[in-house]
């Protein structure tokens, strides 16, 4: 393919107690079929062997550089890399997931070389016993002017699935689309940190290309992480989450920002609903019934149309409904099996 640009490539990569995994994760990267990359990797005080692995690997690759970070999360690893990149564009690589040997190479060759330029390739989920090939929601295609206001920016959020997976990864990002958004990050995020850092980047953007095909990124699906466990805080954490996305869709003037927020809003408290039924104890009813009959989620999520199309988020969305006792209870019974599974 011909490339209307040869830019250099700030690979990013957070690095968080990955021994495991973090070696394939780099030499993938290293082993791009594009050579003009730099790799970053963000050791976030890890307390297994992923800091000596990285500075292992920076004293034997002139491509690789290290920074060693008090523990702050995921974002801040994100934006301590960026701060350090020399390249014009950046791509973030989850330090437990692989790339295939072409990715850069087909990604770059999307470019056009203007400022606000994001091109999106799809990914690979691999579990433990079979992977899946997980697509865009939207059209492959370049997306300028009008068509990315109204299919891309316009459904970024508030929909059941994304237009575009809101992960700081599978993306190739010229730098300037991050620009002047650190007003909206919060580095206590421990759920929705992809959002907080994406969604803005995304509003920024001027072109946004999406790939056919094109499962390049392989994201691995630990098994034993918080998607079935409970989460403390995980309420709080969403309301602190959608604060910073609602900033971020006024300042950049979002299309339908109000209520895509608010089915937004919707769609995240169908996360805490689930967690809330994982809540170890007897007193996970009481916490329910005093989120959900709080008056102001009350009334979003009852004045709130929301599309629901899978069966387990429709269980979840008649709980918040109407988050009774003996409903909540067969919620939680039918939780726990599907967790068994």
């Amino acid at each position: 393919m011909m490339k209307k640009t040869n830019p250099t490539i700030s690979v990013i990569v957070p690095v968080y107690n990955k021994e495991a995994y973090l070696r394939e994760c780099v030499d993938s990267i290293l082993g791009q079929t594009y050579k003009s990359i730099e790799v970053i990797l963000v050791d976030d005080e890890s307390t297994d062997g992923s800091g000596a692995i990285c500075d292992e690997y920076a004293q034997r690759q002139e491509r690789v550089r290290v920074i060693h970070q008090k523990n702050a999360g995921p974002t801040a690893a994100s934006v301590a890399g960026m701060e350090q990149a020399q390249g014009g564009y950046y791509m973030f690589v989850d330090s437990d997931d692989y790339l295939e040997p072409d990715m850069l190479w087909e990604m770059v060759g999307r470019l056009a070389g203007q400022p606000g330029e994001i091109v999106c390739c799809n990914h690979v989920v691999e579990k433990q016993r079979k992977t899946e090939n997980v697509q865009c929601g939207v059209e492959p295609g370049i997306y300028e002017g009008d068509m990315l206001r109204q299919q891309i920016k316009a459904r970024l959020i508030g929909e059941e699935r994304k237009v575009i997976p809101l992960s700081r990864c599978m993306k190739l990002c010229e730098k300037s689309v991050f620009e002047g958004n650190e007003v909206y990050y919060d580095y206590s995020l421990r759920f929705g940190d992809d959002t907080n850092l994406m969604y803005p980047a995304l509003l920024a953007s001027s072109r946004v290309v999406i790939m056919k095909d094109a499962f390049y990124y392989h994201y691995r699906y630990v098994e034993g992480s918080l998607v079935h466990s409970y989460v403390e805080g995980l309420y709080e954490n969403v309301e602190r989450l959608m604060g910073a996305v609602k900033r971020a869709a006024e300042d950049k003037k979002a299309p339908d920002r109000e209520r895509a927020a608010a089915r937004e809003y919707c769609y995240m408290l169908l996360y805490v609903m689930k967690n809330e039924l994982r809540a170890p104890g007897k007193d996970y009813r009481r916490r329910i019934q005093a989120i959900f009959g709080e008056e102001k989620i009350r009334e979003l999520v009852l004045n709130t149309p929301l599309p629901v199309t899978e069966r387990s988020n429709q269980l979840l969305y008649v709980g918040m409904q109407y988050p009774g006792g003996v409903l909540l209870r067969v919620l939680r019974l039918v939780l726990k099996l599907y967790d068994r599974k």
